[in-house]
């Protein structure tokens, strides 16, 4: 053995027992099982949740639903299928969490009168959606072994079971078809074939190939992996579509099985435009970018038109859209006209041109040339019919500098010129004009109200002090609109629904710090009200907390904004340990940047995994913190480390000013990309004693074809990925940090290994940090074991790190110390 030879032995040797007492010292044993938050967390966790109104569009009944607040982990538990972006449970067919319904009560308006729905105990059912005439209204009851098809009659409040055998796998299980007497379903085909079976042995490799063609994907989760995999897609994704008779149950097959990614019956209840899947699938894409064939079916499932052969949506520039007709849907206002977009920039925001995209029309027969109804400079966004079938709203979308216009034009007059309404920053809350209230048709289509040549706007009324939701009136002749309604400063009210075709009388839901939302009748002319729900308050433990809007401005002049929530025991000058929970996003500039996002005029309440328990353990918390990155879409992020380090500064400064905490003791916590930011912050500043990191992602090199609003690929600005990767500065990480993910994260680029390589960077560096895996959890969690561990996790975490921390003087963070640009 030769000496160097015998030095290189000992080097590994000696690194070999580093590494493994380093592993005994810094993997302390770790509490089995879940643990149990402390009080009163774990009571504020089993108050009923807040219920949810359905009013039927007469609107002179409506449903209450009351869903379960957290189910039991055993739930999460069950059987899934994890294909082509979709969970699917394989015992029933349908998706894999439904929430339980505790509570299912029909109230008729405006007399109050209640009547609760008889269901079977523990029954899993959908929210209920009413026929077009509001006399019925259905829902799907998932049961052990397949998904029911109920229905109600909306006079009596009572319901039955119309069918079973829905299948719940993909798209949209069932819809009113028009005339209020039928209902289109996707069924279970009666010949279905054997459920594949996996292979001992594989029948060969997994081979993927390209081709030479520019094609970026982002990083999506629950791909198909496999042969056998596109065997169990095909299985449990193909339906027989049937209308299905209310009265008896009658059911009438439609058409061949497929896979049906949407279906919609046309106004005239003779038409379906369908669009089913093709192969070949992608093991890089998920279902909603496979091959489809679009088409128009007429009730016997003959094809009588092709609207269009899509393939494999894989070659779609980064911020671009698919090539050939998307958004494809009907006229309300016509018995059966086909209205679609298609891209005229070959789907390439790149591309200079004149205009991106076209709006087209087609009638039945859907023979000839279809009619331009529009062209759009910029992307295509949204199109608002109206009541009136001569006027609609188009809004087009600036991604350069995030900007809407909005046009008016007249879908029975193509070749008038469109009339400029809006030409609105896409990001100005304190100057959003609102949106068009919407009212349904007799054929169960949504169209935007228009009473006397004038639209109904409903808006949040955003402003330096918080919301104050409003309703105006806008006339499409002068352009002008007059303030109809809106909130007073000391609660949160904003208008749902029109009683009277002038806005005399509407309903309202007015919720306050002290009182939980509740429905109202409103009437403008003396303005009075009539109560029509009365929810108690769920949780009045949580009275005592105190909330303020907080606002004070960075260093270079933008103003920004946080709710201050204080514990019920707060005494004044009370010096308290402290949690800032943000969230990064994006502006093109300081005036939108600095607007205010939050309001402390709404009802104190939260539930789940909700950080602001920790109120309950005498943490104040600096909630929704504005931590904006400013800057042209293209450039923003190459300032993403000074910007955030400088937002974040500034509101700790803000609270240590307002004597409300303690500059030894804060921490930073945040969701998402919020964890993301939180991961850069103690990487690259002192101001934190510690962190929460939950569900983030921290090596953005795993994200290489753009993240978030980052459109530039890893090759195009490696620099900016390497930057703004914590994971790249793991050994800077000197405070500790407390990951938690959920081993089932599907959300697109925050795989649960982004926490375990973060985790073991941290860790081999000498850093402190935790980290938390959450079974059968996806990017939020849902569990009740899990939600309760989740808050024993953090509550132990911050109470050792930041609550009885020792007081070390507060380095002072300088520009010098970042990473350069």
């Amino acid at each position: 053995m030769s000496a160097l030879h015998g030095k290189w032995l000992r080097w590994q040797a000696a690194v070999l027992g580093l590494l493994l007492a380093g592993k005994v010292a810094t993997s302390a044993p770790v509490e089995d099982g879940y643990q149990k938050a402390p009080a009163p967390i774990g009571e504020l966790l089993s108050a009923p949740t807040q219920p949810s109104v359905n009013f039927n569009p007469a609107r002179d009944a409506m449903l209450i639903y009351r869903a379960e607040r957290l189910p039991p982990v055993a739930d999460l538990a069950e059987p899934v299928l994890r294909l082509a972006g979709l969970r699917i449970n394989p015992t029933n067919n349908g998706p894999h969490r439904v929430a339980r319904c505790l509570q299912l009560t029909w109230q008729s308006l405006p007399d109050g009168k209640e009547k609760p729905i008889v269901l079977p105990t523990g029954s899993r059912i959908t929210p209920p959606i009413w026929s077009p005439d509001g006399k019925q209204f259905a829902f799907l009851r998932c049961g052990l072994r397949e998904v029911e098809l109920w229905v109600g009659d909306g006079r009596r409040g009572t319901a039955r079971r119309l069918r079973g055998g829905i299948n719940a796998a993909m798209g949209e299980p069932f819809q009113w078809m028009p005339n209020s007497q039928m209902i289109l379903c996707q069924t279970i085909p009666t010949n279905r074939p054997k459920l594949p079976t996996p292979q001992r042995l594989p029948s060969g490799p997994v081979v993927q190939e390209s081709t030479g063609k520019v094609a970026p994907a982002r990083t999506f989760q629950d791909l198909l992996e496999s042969p056998h995999d596109e065997a169990l897609f095909d299985y449990h994704a193909t339906s027989q579509l049937a209308l299905v008779d209310t009265k008896n149950g009658d059911t009438k097959p439609v058409g061949a099985p497929g896979i049906f990614a949407t279906i919609d019956a046309a106004p005239d209840c003779r038409h379906l435009l369908v669009s089913r899947l093709q192969r070949p699938y992608s093991y890089l894409l998920p279902a909603t970018m496979f091959p489809r064939v679009v088409e128009v079916w007429n009730l016997n499932g003959h094809a009588v038109f092709t609207l269009a052969n899509l393939p494999l949506a894989e070659e779609i520039p980064i911020g671009g859209v698919r090539i050939g007709p998307r958004n494809y849907q009907w006229r309300p206002t016509s018995p059966a006209t086909l209205v679609w977009v298609e891209a005229l920039d070959g789907g390439d925001p790149r591309r200079r041109v004149p205009n991106r995209d076209r709006i087209l029309m087609l009638e039945a027969p859907f023979v000839g040339k279809p009619v331009e109804l529009a062209t759009t400079e910029h992307r295509f966004q949204a199109l608002t019919w109206s009541e009136r079938p001569d006027v609609a709203l188009l809004r087009e979308y600036q991604a350069s500098r995030r900007w809407n216009r909005t046009w008016l034009i007249n879908p029975n007059a193509p070749t008038e010129s469109a009339r400029l309404l809006w030409d609105v920053s896409a990001q100005d809350r304190y100057g959003d004009l609102g949106l068009p209230m919407l009212r349904p048709l007799t054929n169960g289509f949504r169209v935007a109200r228009v009473h006397e040549g004038s639209l109904f706007l409903v808006g949040a009324g955003a402003s330096p002090d918080g919301e104050r939701p409003f309703l105006d009136t806008f006339n499409l002749v002068s352009l002008r609109s007059e303030r109809l309604f809106q909130s007073d400063e000391a609660a949160h009210e904003s208008v749902v629904a029109l009683l009277k075709p002038d806005a005399a009388q509407f309903i309202t839901r007015r919720e306050s710090p002290m009182r939980p939302a509740n429905y109202l009748i409103r009437k403008l002319a003396d303005n009075t009200r009539q109560a029509i729900t009365e929810f108690p308050d769920p949780t009045p433990q949580l009275r005592g907390i105190r909330k303020q809007l907080v606002t004070y401005q960075r260093p270079d002049g933008v103003p920004l904004s946080f709710t201050l929530y204080l514990p019920a025991d707060y005494q004044p000058g009370q010096r308290l340990p402290t949690l800032l929970w943000a969230y990064p996003r994006e502006y093109n500039d300081a005036d939108t940047a600095g607007q205010v996002t939050t309001t402390a005029n709404r009802f104190t309440s939260y539930s789940g995994a909700s950080h602001l328990f920790l109120l309950t353990q005498g943490y104040a918390v600096l909630d929704n913190a504005t931590i904006p990155v400013i800057g042209e879409p293209k450039k923003a992020n190459d300032t993403f480390l000074e910007q955030i380090i400088s937002s974040a500064k500034a509101a700790v400064d803000k609270a240590i000013e307002m004597g409300i905490t303690d500059p030894n003791r804060v921490a930073v916590g945040g969701h998402s990309y919020g964890a993301f930011m939180v991961a850069n912050l103690l990487a690259h500043t002192d101001i934190f004693k510690a962190g929460i990191a939950r569900s983030g992602a921290y090596n953005r090199t795993l994200t290489p074809f753009g993240f978030q609003n980052e459109n530039r690929t890893l090759w195009e600005a490696p620099e900016i990925y390497s930057r703004m990767s914590p994971f790249m500065f793991a050994h800077r990480i000197n405070e500790p940090l407390l990951l938690v993910h959920g081993e089932a994260d599907n959300n697109a680029g925050t795989f649960p290994m982004q926490s375990e390589r973060l985790y073991q960077a941290v860790k081999g560096n000498g850093g402190t940090a935790r980290l938390v895996l959450l079974p059968y959890e996806s990017h939020s969690y849902e569990a009740r074991e899990s939600v309760e561990h989740l808050h024993w996790e953090t509550i132990q975490w911050l109470d050792k790190h930041v609550k009885r921390a020792p007081e070390p003087p507060i380095t002072t963070f300088t520009p010098s110390d970042l990473p350069p640009p």
